[in-house]
């Protein structure tokens, strides 16, 4: 076999469909996000000790606004801090991590990587449950990890599920 022949065959296993990258793009875009939101609260914690996102969730969980109680309970909101950065560290890293396994084994095709894409739902929904139950600006912005995620995920389905038989 020449290179010419090798190159020609091998080129249609090689074409994506542009929905495909559309929605890889789509996922390199949501874990872009991830690691925006996760940097975005760590700086607000070095800051003021919440994210300006969390203070409705703060003041509708304990009937008193954020400031109110950096005055009144240091100790308890010096934790409530400390508990948020650790949080968004552990978001930082699992962002990376997602971004990671999208740039390479899911582009590759590997079928562990697009079952592994599918964890950070999890994260989604409790996110969603959580500040979400109490915030409805969180509640929209966190609908759409929530319904983006499988959506871009599920256009992949026939990319991870047709097995590409090599000519013998």
């Amino acid at each position: 076999m020449d290179a010419t022949t090798t190159t020609t065959s091998a080129s249609p296993s090689r074409r994506h469909s542009p929905w495909l990258t559309a929605a890889w793009i789509g996922l390199l875009t949501l874990g872009g996000l991830y690691v925006f939101g996760a940097t975005n609260d760590l700086i607000a914690d070095a800051r003021t000790g919440l994210p300006v996102d969390h203070t409705a969730t703060f003041t509708a969980v304990t009937a008193t606004s954020w400031s109110t109680a950096q005055h009144t309970d240091p100790g308890v909101t010096g934790y409530v801090t400390l508990l948020e950065r650790g949080y968004a560290l552990h978001e930082l890293v699992f962002a990376f991590l997602f971004l990671i396994i999208v740039a390479v084994p899911f582009r590759r095709r590997q079928p562990w990587a697009w079952w592994a894409c599918w964890i950070p739902t999890i994260a989604n929904a409790g996110y969603t449950l959580s500040f979400g139950a109490h915030d409805t600006t969180i509640l929209y912005r966190s609908l759409i990890a929530l319904i983006g995620l499988p959506l871009l995920l599920l256009v992949h389905i026939p990319a991870f599920l047709t097995r590409h038989r090599q000519p013998q």
